[in-house]
């Protein structure tokens, strides 16, 4: 979600500020492109770094004592997330 909003902020911004040819009194529509494109580049790359820290994997490492031999035995099990689902 963050992404489509990032990249229709980015794309308001350039049209105001390069696309429309009009004045509106009191109102600088190329400086509220400006920062309206601004406030969209940061909302893409905000949503990207949580993509990829939603996708990092997580390892578990348990340790026991194997009962009948008295060996230690680890076990290691790994968590991946998808943020998508």
């Amino acid at each position: 979600m963050s992404l489509g909003l990032g990249i229709f902020l980015f794309v308001v911004g350039a049209i105001l500020a390069f696309a429309l040819d009009f004045q509106v009194s009191g109102v600088n529509l190329d400086m509220i492109g400006y920062i309206l494109m601004g406030a969209g580049a940061i909302v893409i790359v905000v949503g990207i770094a949580l993509i990829i820290r939603g996708r990092s994997t997580v390892a578990e490492t348990r340790t026991s004592v194997d009962p009948a031999s008295g060996q230690s035995v680890s076990r290691t099990s790994r968590n991946e997330t998808d943020p998508l689902i």
